[in-house]
């Protein structure tokens, strides 16, 4: 069992490019089902959240890949760009 604390603390890596998305702020459950849709990643303030806060990142579960125990590997690659696994039926 993993507890949202812990997941919070660890840094989302997209494998797409390498890059550090940040690190999860919430997550959606279905409620019908009792399972995690997706986690949502926090966009960066520059004052304490405010003035300028970036959007939220929204990484469905069914992207991410591996859970390790420093980083969280996730394939994203943006909210214009549909993933390989989006277009397939």
């Amino acid at each position: 069992m993993v507890k949202i604390s812990e997941f919070q603390i660890k840094d989302v890596v997209n494998v797409a490019d390498g890059k550090r998305l940040g690190n999860i702020g919430d997550i959606e459950i279905n409620l019908t089902t009792g399972k995690i849709d997706a986690v949502v990643i926090s966009g960066s303030g520059r004052v304490l959240g405010f003035f300028g806060k970036d959007d939220d990142v929204v990484i469905p579960w069914k992207n991410i890949i591996k859970i390790g125990q420093d980083v969280i590997l996730v394939r994203y690659r943006g909210s214009d760009e549909m993933l390989p696994s989006e277009t397939e039926g």
